[in-house]
C-alpha cells in the first residue's frame, strides 16, 4: 500500500505493508533512528512521536494510519542547529542518563507544555506516565519540563 506523508518537513511517499508499524517504517524505511523500540507494546513510550500535533507511541501504529499525516520525530525539533526549548530544558537540567528514553520523554513533555504551558510538579508527573526511564528517578525531567515552561516552550 502507497503512503505520503510528511516527516519533519519532509514529504515522503513508500509502498509498505499495511501490518507496518509506524516506528518501523520511521527507523528502517525512513532512516530516522531518534524514536526508539522499547517495548512495542505501548508501556515505555520510547518511541513517541507527534503526529498532526498529538504525541502518538508509534509502535501502537500502523505506518498506513498515519498516510497524508504530518509526523514530528526528535530528529524534527531543533531547528537550524538551534535546539527546541524542550531538548535545550533537558540538558540543562540533566533530564538523562542513559538516553534511551530521551526522545520519548521530550516528545511527551513537549506536549504536556504544548497542553498547559505553565503545568504544576504533579501535573507533568501525570502527563509522562506513559513513558518509562529506568535511570533518572524522574526529577531531573521535571526540572527540565519547569524550566522549558519558564522559557516559554
Amino acid at each position: 500500500m502507497n503512503i505520503n506523508l510528511k516527516i519533519n518537513g519532509k514529504t515522503h511517499s513508500d509502498d509498505v505493508e499495511p501490518r507496518l508499524l509506524l516506528i518501523h517504517y520511521l527507523r528502517e524505511v525512513v532512516g530516522l533512528t531518534g524514536p526508539h523500540v522499547g517495548c512495542e507494546t505501548s508501556l515505555c513510550g520510547a518511541c513517541t512521536v507527534e503526529c498532526d500535533g498529538k504525541a502518538v507511541k508509534s509502535c501502537t501504529m500502523f505506518a498506513v494510519q498515519a498516510d497524508g499525516a504530518n509526523v514530528t520525530t526528535i530528529e524534527g525539533l531543533a531547528v537550524d542547529g538551534k535546539l527546541h526549548a524542550m531538548q535545550e530544558a533537558f540538558w540543562n537540567e540533566h533530564g538523562a542518563q542513559c538516553g534511551f528514553c530521551t526522545p520519548g520523554m521530550i516528545m511527551a513533555s513537549k506536549q504536556i507544555l504544548d497542553r498547559n504551558p505553565h503545568p504544576t510538579d504533579e501535573e507533568i508527573r501525570m502527563g509522562l506516565e506513559g513513558n518509562v526511564c529506568r535511570c533518572t528517578g524522574y526529577q531531573h525531567i521535571v526540572n527540565a519540563v519547569r524550566a522549558a515552561a519558564k522559557a516559554g516552550a
